[in-house]
């Protein structure tokens, strides 16, 4: 990776930060900007101008939300989110989307997000799809990660699927060598989880059989987010030395 490299992270629930790939980035050199959308006004057109330019950004980490993406009468600045994206992905720059994040690229790229049969909140195991492209980003077999959804993205035109689970079938791809998507949440810690159990009303809205309890989750042993961070740092490297960052 280069020096200096210039990461900048779309933000859309106040307080969760970059989770577990801050301290890989640091280590990396990388200096960390970010765009804090739940802090813009949403009865305001937002400017695309006020965005970074595409040109100065090194790698793009959108993180998740509790927003829909399909919520635009009530987030206006989604369209201008979705533009920037298309913008920027037309470049070919490496890009990360985490749940929220991972729809919006597929969204701004012309894939459908709907309502996925099933809500997911928990820990679940995935499976890494077969037959894939050795080119392609490498995963475990299975694997435990969390996840805190209940809507789905359609692979976008051109994408490959890279992990599934019987719950929610898309929940990883790849666009070229230079974006992935996850549907789950690599990036969890314990901090960040808390945080979010701390929020009554969205975990009032969970329910069903593969929906696990705040009770529970606040018990998870620190060893259980080690695999998805240790998954999400070596996205970040796939997608940066691809693109030759």
């Amino acid at each position: 990776m280069k020096s200096h490299l210039k990461v900048h992270y779309f933000q859309h629930i106040a307080g969760e930060g970059f989770g577990s790939c801050y301290e890989f980035l640091k280590e990396q050199n990388a200096e960390i900007t970010a765009t804090e959308f739940f802090a813009l006004p949403t009865d305001q057109p937002l400017d695309l101008e006020a965005l970074p330019r595409v040109e100065d950004v090194d790698l793009l980490i959108i993180m998740g939300g509790t927003m829909s993406v399909n919520d635009e009468a009530n987030f206006p600045w989604l369209k201008i989110e979705k533009r920037w994206l298309r913008r920027y992905l037309a470049l070919g720059k490496p890009a990360i989307g985490l749940c929220l994040g991972g729809q919006l690229i597929a969204n701004a790229l012309g894939g459908a997000v709907s309502r996925n049969p099933e809500q997911e909140l928990g820990w679940t195991t995935i499976r890494k799809v077969t037959n894939v492209s050795k080119e392609c980003f490498i995963l475990p077999e299975e694997f435990k990660v969390m996840q805190w959804h209940s809507e789905t993205f359609e692979i976008p035109r051109g994408a490959v699927l890279l992990a599934e689970n019987d719950v929610c079938r898309n929940q990883m791809y790849q666009i070229g060598t230079n974006v992935l998507g996850f549907q789950f949440h690599p990036e969890i810690t314990p901090e960040v989880l808390d945080m979010f159990l701390e929020n009554d009303d969205e975990v009032a809205i969970f329910s069903g059989h593969h929906v696990q309890q705040p009770t529970e989750l606040r018990k998870s042993a620190k060893s259980k987010f080690i695999q998805g961070n240790q998954i999400l740092n070596q996205a970040i490297a796939y997608v940066l030395r691809k693109t030759a960052y």
